[in-house]
Formats: C-alpha cells, structure tokens, sequence
C-alpha cells in the first residue's frame, strides 16, 4: 500500500510554509526595518502598506494549506481510522491550525487599525508614540504580542507534520501496530 499523494501534500506543505515564513518575515524583517524610519509617522505607514501587500498572498496560502490538509485526511482515512497516534495527531493539527488561523485574522484587524491611525506615528511598529491614542497605543500592544503568536503556532504545524508523516507507514506497518495494540490490551 505505497499510495503517494505528492500533490496534495506539496499543497499542504507550500500553504504552511509560505503562512510561517510570511509571518516570521513580517515580525522580523517588515516590522524590525520599518522602525527603523526617520519619521515616526512613516513606520506605521510601511509597516501597513507591506502588511497589505503581503494580505493576499497570504490568503492564497492559507487556502492551498487548508486544501492540501482536507485532501490528505480524506486521502489517508483508512490509515487515521486504523491508528490512534496518527488520529491524535491529526486532531491536534486541526486545533493548531484554527489557533494559528485565529490569530492570523485577529492580527490583521489590529493591523488595520494601526494602519488607520498611521499618521499618529509610533516609536515602533509595535510601540506605541508619546502622543498615540489609546486605541493606537491597544492595537499596537496586542500586535506585539499577535506578530509572534502566527509564527510560533505555524512552526508547531510544521512540526506535527513532519511527525504525521514519519507516522504513515505502510499497510505492514499498521497491521503491526494494530496487533500490538491487541496484545498489550489482553494482557
């Protein structure tokens, strides 16, 4: 039982790195650089603009990821029946994954609101400026916290696929596992 599904995974897998890799960049390297701006007003700007250049990608991502993930539990649902482990994981992977996209929305309505308060300017990205509103100063509080939630919620994804897929074996490999869950039950 050697069944491959190498499009769909290539789905799953390119989704999910793109989603980390996006995010990671953005916390890092958008954020870290457009601080670094003269002008406090123009960090906010950058910041936002890059944000909302980087939007549809990222939703082309996360909807590759999510086809790429439905596919393969459809594709591997005799498997996932037969094992408990790839069962659990499996699970697992779709709380993480609603976790992480939960954060990825809640990050890009702060994000707007930064971006609609951008002429407020800011010490940072993520820190607030002397005279910042309360909502800018909220927002930008809860998007320091938000830029590094997606990223470390993405990598934990990437790890349990990683793990998901040291766990497919073939059908030899199942049988095996099913009777020793038999045996360690009878004893």
């Amino acid at each position: 039982m050697s069944e491959r599904n190498t499009f769909v995974r290539s789905m799953h897998d390119l989704g999910l790195a793109a989603w980390f890799g996006g995010g990671l960049m953005g916390a890092v390297g958008l954020n870290g650089a457009a601080a670094r701006a003269n002008d406090p007003t123009e960090r906010l700007t950058l910041s936002s603009a890059g944000w909302a250049r980087w939007a549809p990608v990222q939703l082309g991502a996360l909807v590759i990821h999510g086809v790429g993930g439905l596919a393969l539990i459809l594709a591997n649902k005799s498997r996932l029946s037969a094992q408990s482990e790839g069962r659990t994981n499996t699970i697992v992977k779709i709380a993480v994954t609603a976790a992480a996209l939960g954060t990825t929305l809640y990050s890009g309505v702060v994000g707007k609101k930064i971006a609609e308060h951008a002429d407020e300017g800011g010490k940072g990205v993520t820190e607030a400026g002397s005279g910042a509103s309360s909502e800018l100063e909220s927002a930008q509080t809860q998007q320091k916290y938000l830029q590094w939630a997606t990223p470390v919620l993405t990598a934990v994804l990437i790890v349990l696929a990683a793990q998901q897929g040291e766990q497919q074996r073939p059908l030899a490999g199942i049988l095996r596992s099913k009777w020793s869950e038999l045996m360690d039950h009878s004893r």
